[in-house]
């Protein structure tokens, strides 16, 4: 065993490479429930779903699993087998990803430990990255179990769960490997710590990738393609009240579309103002980032209305999401810092 010796650069390094696949598998996840692809695999298999089927009875042993959900029936009755394995390619491709992150975490991790570099009051921290990975994994198997039956889609609040889980374990990835860079430069500098602001600058992202993943789950980006107006109106038609005002907040498309639209106004302004904080406080590279993916998330959200839901642009839209939250929480931390 060797003396300790902490390597707080090249655990930076390695929390931000797991951070981008991270924002990877958010992006393939967009495209999964794009392509209505999330119930391809109807089955939860850590270790033997890492291979595909390889042989035409496998695929066809699948392909009948498939058949079997309401999805399949409903919808996607006398669908041909090469365009399941389309739609197959998505989901497991989706899956392998979440295993590679958690792999790409615990792997250098153990070594990490081994070799003793990790520094002190990082250990558990880094072992909750690990645990909340396979939180993750067992987050989207609850989320599939919920279109297998008596529905056609998965439930919009799993989603949503499964969705936020990935972002704020990309938020504490960044935090840390931040952390560590700070150490790396400045042994003796203080950690950053979460400020009030921080709290409520990502309390008001949330909220609107909260409704980001609700207009996902319930196809609600397909109720209107005109903007600023929903279908010539400000306040579209069509909310539903009859089930009361928390109802409709928690499952009407157009109201929960509407929402997204005009909070993403909320989330801009509070994300502009903190990049004006800290150019205030002397940061130059943080400010400008912030500006810049908040402009092109803005524009992206409109694309994707205008263009009816374009499956290119709404991907990049949600893999803009998933940056825009690296870039703040790398922001927040430089706020952090007692030097600023």
């Amino acid at each position: 065993m060797s003396h300790p010796h902490p390597r707080p650069a090249t655990l930076s390094r390695w929390l931000w490479i797991v951070a981008w696949l991270v924002i990877a598998i958010v992006a393939v996840g967009g495209i999964t429930r794009l392509t209505e692809s999330g119930l391809s695999i109807t089955e939860w298999k850590p270790v033997s779903g890492v291979l595909p089927p390889l042989s035409d009875a496998a695929w066809q042993a699948e392909f009948e699993k498939y058949k079997q959900i309401p999805e399949y029936r409903e919808i996607n009755l006398g669908m041909s087998l090469a365009a399941f394995k389309g739609i197959f390619f998505w989901e497991w491709l989706h899956r392998i990803l979440g295993r590679l992150v958690g792999f790409a975490l615990l792997v250098p991790l153990a070594y990490y430990a081994w070799r003793r570099a990790i520094p002190a009051g990082y250990g558990w921290r880094l072992a909750g990255l690990v645990a909340l990975v396979g939180l993750q994994g067992a987050i989207g198997w609850w989320m599939v179990v919920s279109g297998l039956a008596g529905r056609t889609d998965v439930s919009h609040f799993r989603l949503a769960t499964h969705l936020l889980t990935a972002l704020f374990l990309l938020v504490a990835l960044v935090w840390t490997a931040r952390d560590f860079a700070l150490m790396a430069r400045d042994p003796a500098a203080p950690r950053a710590r979460p400020t009030g602001t921080a709290v409520a600058v990502l309390a008001i992202l949330f909220f609107q990738l909260l409704l980001g993943a609700w207009v996902a789950g319930l196809n609600a980006g397909y109720v209107a393609s005109t903007w600023p107006s929903m279908n010539g109106r400000f306040v579209p038609d069509g909310i539903d009240w009859s089930h009361g005002a928390w109802f409709a907040f928690t499952n009407d498309p157009f109201l929960i579309h509407f929402l997204h639209r005009w909070w993403s106004w909320v989330a801009a302004a509070a994300l502009l103002w903190l990049a004006r904080t800290l150019a205030r406080c002397g940061a130059r590279i943080e400010p400008r980032l912030l500006l810049l993916v908040v402009l092109a998330q803005m524009s992206l959200g409109i694309l994707t209305v205008v263009t009816g839901v374009s499956m290119e642009i709404a991907a990049l839209h949600q893999v803009t999401g998933a940056i825009l939250v690296a870039v703040t929480a790398a922001s927040l931390h430089r706020l952090g810092r007692p030097a600023a």
